[in-house]
């Protein structure tokens, strides 16, 4: 037994001593590669179709042990297919992860970037219109581009490209006037666009507590990198999202603290974490936090 195991070593040890540094950079490169993937699908609906596939990889490999030659036949007929299925079934997912590896400021362990000097100034003024239209219970959503670009959106809406001031913020959503209902675009610390149509989120696990302007506001911080801030106009309560993932009911200085956080961190300097407000993974879980009733067209 002894020299079996001793032989079983030798082999391993030998195998070992035969890797080099290019096979060590190509297994951190696709192990990087496929962690890339996992944190794009993990938050979305996808994810359970890649608990699907690896079920379906699993049974097809159980099926070659135990010789099921017909099952094995036709599971081998279904993979040969997989690819292609796979781009369909993750078209929204892997187009995110292009425009993450495309961004002229794709990090390689941080997909964000650096602020320039105005942000600083323009969190301070959406802090100070957010606070204001919560207390008048007006409604907004305002989208802070990052790495990936927005213009597509932008182009939805009506070119602004103004100085961003508080009062005009308050302005774009007044109630009734013509670019109330849709989003106001920030880059670079300027008013890009307002009146810009979002994607709605595609999320079947979203709370029904959610208006369509929160769902809007998630939507597109699913397909980009962009920074969301929502205002509800029923509650007049302030939410942020990032990454598909809804921070609600944010006191002002949490709110201004977390975009702080999110917009002026790039440097590698760890965030202190938020730890009032209330941070949901938008599932139905959200409904056992404090109940909004966000009118439909919020």
């Amino acid at each position: 037994m002894l020299k079996v195991i001793e032989s079983a070593l030798l082999r391993i040890w030998s195998d070992v001593r035969t890797i080099g540094v290019g096979d060590v950079l190509d297994m951190l490169i696709i192990a990087y590669i496929i962690y890339r993937i996992l944190s794009v699908v993990r938050k979305t609906s996808a994810g359970s179709v890649v608990k699907g596939v690896v079920l379906l990889v699993a049974v097809l490999g159980l099926s070659s042990v135990l010789k099921l030659d017909v099952l094995n036949y036709l599971l081998g007929q279904a993979m040969a297919m997989g690819v292609i299925i796979l781009v369909i079934l993750f078209q929204p997912e892997l187009r995110r992860l292009l425009e993450q590896f495309g961004s002229s400021n794709f990090k390689l362990f941080s997909g964000r970037r650096s602020q320039s000097a105005g942000t600083e100034e323009a969190i301070e003024l959406v802090v100070s219109a957010c606070a204001d239209m919560s207390k008048t219970k007006t409604g907004a959503l305002i989208v802070f581009e990052r790495g990936i670009g927005l213009g597509d959106y932008a182009t939805t809406g009506t070119a602004v490209g103004a100085v961003l001031s508080a009062e005009l913020i308050k302005q774009l959503f007044y109630p009734n006037t013509p670019l109330h209902d849709g989003a106001v675009l920030i880059r670079d610390g300027k008013i890009l666009a307002a009146g810009c149509m979002m994607p709605m989120s595609s999320n079947p696990a979203l709370s029904r507590e959610l208006g369509m302007r929160h769902k809007a506001g998630i939507g597109i911080s699913e397909r980009s990198d962009a920074v969301v801030v929502i205002v509800s106009e029923e509650t007049g309560a302030i939410s942020v999202a990032v990454e598909g993932m809804l921070k609600r009911h944010l006191s002002r200085d949490t709110f201004s603290a977390l975009l702080r956080g999110e917009l002026i961190s790039a440097s590698g300097s760890q965030r202190k974490p938020i730890k009032d407000g209330k941070k949901t993974s938008d599932t139905k879980k959200t409904s056992d936090t404090k109940k909004t009733k966000d009118a439909k067209n919020n």
